[in-house]
């Protein structure tokens, strides 16, 4: 029987398909971080104010979720490589729409399509990795993660380098888009393997088995998995925060300077979560992740009354290097705790975090056209400290009710 198109073509992920993955996650760094180094460009070009630029990204972060949901919903519906292939084709209307609209409204519908674009490919490529590598997926998704790291820092200093030297923020934004449509292009023209809803031993469970066997574990929620989805939702909410606005926090500075100062926050994230591997074990994960959320809330105060734009940037570039392993390691430590529950703690957790990333960037501008946007950027440091401390308390309301694994938490399993 000739095999259907999504079947893996052999046992094992052939090196194309692997190399489109890491280029997708590579542009899905380069649109993360866009708008917020355009921020300056964009909102004189439209004549908006950072009222209407937090709202800009609320809506992106919605219709973000949106794409992500889809993702997982129609990946057992439709073939997967027309839906890993519909991903960046989105993030590319969106982008010609958002430069050559010509009026807010277009920006606005452009930046949109953008985001959910974004959506599919963030899930789309997390789940075909996940079946590509079944059984050792650890390994693949952290390489897989490098590359939004590695889009995420080198971003920023093209776009520093290119409108610094006199170039339109529309032509850089069509340079995003000519470099995501080959990605489409090649995703859809790949063999891959048909998308799964969810897996047990390397098969398919049956309808209504998850939810069935949730039900016999008693409540399925458990309170100090609420208390670490508070610490991952504040986490992210000073990601977030301060990867949206810090371009125009160091309005003061050339572009060229703010855009390397948040290069080298997402930077230090990367150089982070590759040396945490080495160190977590002797550390202890929930003193490792506490710490470095406390040194991170540290930094980004510390900004605030720095003497100088290149202090600033270093206390960014410290603030980067200390949240890098946080996100993975509250993953980490949740599910060493209830290890029998590990699809419970990551929808919860992961939910947490896109909750984080809705509420604050949008928060952080209408706080700019109130108060100012130094307000907004300590808020963002209070988060960190808020994070530490739900960590310890989520933590130890674990141990308490006996949720304990002997071993300690690798920080690789991102």
């Amino acid at each position: 029987m000739t095999p259907q198109r999504d079947e893996p073509a052999a046992a094992g992920p052939t090196r194309d398909v692997v190399w489109t993955g890491y280029a997708s996650f590579f542009v899905l760094g380069l649109i993360v971080l866009l708008v917020p180094s355009l921020i300056r460009q964009v909102e004189a070009a439209f004549g908006v104010d950072d009222a209407a630029m937090g709202a800009a990204y609320l809506l992106n972060s919605v219709v973000w979720v949106v794409g992500t949901i889809s993702a997982g919903m129609l990946v057992s519906r439709m073939d997967r490589h027309l839906l890993l292939g519909a991903g960046p084709a989105s993030v590319v209307i969106g982008l010609l729409l958002m430069t050559l609209g010509g009026t807010w409204p277009a920006f606005l519908v452009g930046f949109m399509a953008m985001g959910f674009g974004a959506g599919v490919i963030d899930s789309g490529t997390n789940a075909l990795f996940m079946d590509l590598f079944h059984g050792r997926q650890a390994g693949a998704l952290n390489r897989l993660h490098l590359w939004v790291s590695v889009g995420a820092m080198t971003g920023p200093l093209a776009v520093g380098r290119l409108v610094g030297a006199g170039v339109p923020w529309q032509a850089v934004a069509l340079g995003v888009a000519a470099v995501t449509a080959p990605v489409g292009i090649a995703f859809a023209t790949r063999r891959l393997p048909a998308g799964h809803v969810a897996r047990a031993e390397g098969t398919e469970a049956a309808p209504g088995a998850a939810a069935a066997e949730a039900g016999r574990r008693g409540p399925r929620v458990p309170l100090p998995i609420i208390v670490l989805a508070v610490a991952i939702a504040c986490y992210v909410a000073m990601e977030a925060g301060v990867t949206g606005w810090l371009v125009r926090y160091l309005d003061a500075a050339a572009l060229e300077v703010a855009t390397l100062a948040l290069a080298l926050f997402w930077g230090g994230m990367a150089l982070a979560r590759l040396l945490s591997s080495f160190v977590v074990d002797r550390i202890g994960a929930v003193r490792f992740a506490a710490t470095g959320a406390v040194a991170c809330g540290c930094a980004v105060i510390a900004s605030l009354a720095a003497p100088s734009v290149a202090v600033a940037v270093l206390c960014f570039a410290l603030a980067g290097f200390a949240a890098g392993p946080i996100y993975p390691m509250i993953m980490a430590i949740a599910g060493s705790r209830y290890p029998d529950r590990t699809s419970t703690v990551a929808s919860v957790l992961a939910s947490a975090g896109i909750v984080g990333s809705i509420v604050y960037p949008p928060l952080l501008g209408a706080i700019s056209s109130t108060v100012g946007l130094r307000a907004g950027i300590a808020g963002a440091g209070v988060m960190a400290f808020v994070a530490a401390g739900a960590i310890v308390l989520g933590a130890a309301m674990a141990t308490r009710a006996g949720h304990v694994t002997p071993t300690a938490v690798r920080a690789s399993q991102d």
